[in-house]
């Protein structure tokens, strides 16, 4: 009894320790930051804190931009749902040729930069898109046919195409592993395919689809380039209201009121899913993926799996083919008749980005862009994971102490919260010793792990939660050190959900643009920021430069995820 007192004191003391570190991180480079803009902000209020807060709560168009962000929100996670989820079924229980191949390929569009994605919706399905200009070709239309952009679902596909792949690697993970065994036993006690699936296995993934959801919702709702290019100006999120509150009107009052509505809606989500979360978490049996994957062998599996590999790669693929086509040709829309077109392949674009024709003090060749984006997703996956793996194994042997109640939900607040806002408290706040940090290149990669850290955190949990506590005190009582528990059990059992945090976290600090343009020294670019100086620039050229260094881009992405897919360390991920 004593040793067992002993070893609780030891682990509560532990938790503690462990949670000092993404506390101090959170403390400095959010909370510090974020309070300081937000202050300075509500400073310049001539009716003062209070009665800003009441008067752009009263106005009727506050409420409405709520109500339509969570509208959208809802709207664009359900459909990603939808869609992601016999796919990540596909992806978990069948193994077929191309498998790898697609998965890499689905994390692509997760990354790019949302002018990008503009681009590339808007050459597959603009006025003088792909889509349009071949149907004004075969039927000789003299107008385009389709007309999506500056729509809802316009705004819908595009959240769908950024993050089905979430959805994917989540959920599609954690079933991988998920014993066979309990659905067939559900089967042999009389239990038919939906029984099985609604009292066994939705269940058992409940948290997991819980957290995917989660994080979906979170980046609909702070949602800004896709409505702001794709939706046009009717639509407005919260988001997108902050912005224009701080750089169009200089109206910091409103928009720091805007801001702190989004973080309390952030938090309010937040604390339901954790409630929800513990309720749902259990001890399962897992199983490695060569017992729980099977070849496609049957009709009605070979038709499924098509029309979800064709669903997955439409939605996903068409708008990446289109960019890189653009970036290739060179497309002269003829005057008479207006539906017929000329191009020429070209690598016009990509010699372009080699030369500085301008003479510019700040120009940095694409190589340059493409090194300085690797070192800072590097930086930004280390940092991330060594913060955001011992929060993990804290919250999951912890969840009933008082400190994780509280800090749970809170850490998932940087995903909630503007990036022009946290972008400004960063140049606001860590401008003096010792933190002053302005010219310091450390200061990006801690700005992508903010973003970076709640996925670590939240793609670990439900597998860390998984595990059965039995395997733990064997250990235990053979003499395992709480060190060792983690080092030899746990690591080893959630090391492939580790090596998908970590692709999280790389694709997200390779596509990070809107706190990076604020912060980022000139001199020292990432591709994103490169991409949004040539489309900021009028001309077919800058816009062809751009849709080129996009391809590289995509391409960059493509070989560091599936170098990480690959990835093993020994046995990691597989039990």
């Amino acid at each position: 009894m004593r040793l067992y007192l002993s070893s609780n004191r030891k682990g509560n003391w532990s938790s503690v320790i462990l949670w000092l570190v993404p506390i101090a991180f959170l403390l400095v480079f959010y909370i510090y930051p974020l309070g300081s803009i937000l202050r300075t902000s509500l400073a310049r209020s001539e009716n003062g804190f209070l009665n800003q807060f009441v008067d752009t709560l009263s106005s009727i168009s506050t409420w409405r931009i709520i109500g339509f962000t969570f509208l959208q929100a809802t709207t664009s996670t359900l459909l990603t749902l939808f869609i992601g989820l016999p796919g990540a079924y596909l992806f978990a229980r069948y193994d077929f040729r191309g498998k790898s191949l697609i998965r890499s390929l689905t994390v692509i569009p997760f990354v790019l930069p949302t002018l990008v994605v503009a681009a590339a919706f808007n050459s597959l399905l603009g006025p003088r898109g792909w889509m349009n200009l071949i149907f004004m070709e075969i039927f000789n239309f003299s107008y385009p046919p389709i007309h999506l952009l500056n729509t809802f679902y316009a705004i819908l596909l595009a959240h769908v195409f950024y993050n089905i792949t979430i959805v994917l690697r989540m959920v599609g993970d954690f079933w991988s592993h998920i014993d066979p065994r309990l659905t067939q036993a559900a089967q042999v006690l009389g239990a038919n395919r939906t029984k099985s699936l609604t009292k066994v296995t939705l269940p058992i993934l409940m948290p997991v689809i819980l957290a995917a959801a989660l994080l979906v919702f979170i980046f609909n709702f702070t949602s800004f380039g896709v409505i702001l290019v794709l939706g046009g100006p009717r639509f407005a999120t919260l988001e997108v209201e902050i912005y224009y509150q701080t750089a169009g009107l200089f109206n910091l009052p409103t928009a720091a009121v805007l801001a702190v509505i989004q973080l309390v809606c952030t938090l309010i989500l937040t604390i339901v899913y954790t409630r929800l979360s513990s309720r749902l978490n259990h001890p399962l049996s897992l199983r490695p993926q060569e017992f729980t994957q099977q070849k496609l062998t049957t009709w009605p599996n070979k038709l499924f799996a098509w029309v979800m590999i064709s669903i997955i790669l439409i939605i996903l693929i068409a708008p990446l083919l289109a960019l890189i086509s653009r970036s290739f040709m060179q497309i002269n829309p003829s005057i008479e008749p207006a539906s017929t077109f000329h191009s020429r392949l070209t690598l016009d674009y990509y010699r372009e980005l080699s030369i500085n024709r301008r003479d510019s003090l700040f120009y940095s060749p694409p190589t340059t862009a493409i090194m300085v984006s690797l070192v800072y997703a590097g930086l930004t996956v280390f940092l991330a994971l060594v913060l955001g793996l011992p929060t993990a194994w804290v919250l999951t042997h912890n969840k009933q102490s008082c400190l994780t109640k509280f800090f749970d939900p809170l850490i998932m607040l940087p995903l909630g919260t503007s990036a022009v806002t946290l972008g400004l408290g960063f140049i606001i706040a860590l401008n003096k010793p010792p933190l002053d940090l302005r010219a310091s290149l450390l200061l990006i990669p801690l700005a992508h792990t903010l973003v970076a850290f709640p996925f670590i955190v939240r793609s670990l949990t439900p597998s860390l939660r998984s595990i059965n506590p039995r395997i733990r005190n064997a250990a235990q009582m053979l003499g395992a050190s709480n060190f060792e528990v983690a080092k030899r059990i746990d690591l080893p059992i959630v090391g492939r959900a580790l090596i998908i945090a970590a692709i999280f976290a790389f694709a997200i600090s390779l596509g990070e643009f809107g706190a990076t343009a604020l912060i980022a020294r000139p001199e020292y670019p990432t591709i994103p920021i490169l991409i949004y100086r040539f489309l900021s620039q009028p001309g077919a050229l800058n816009y062809g430069q751009a849709m080129a260094l996009s391809t590289i881009l995509m391409l960059t992405i493509a070989i560091s995820v599936l170098f990480l897919d690959r990835f093993r360390i020994a046995n990691v991920g597989e039990f």
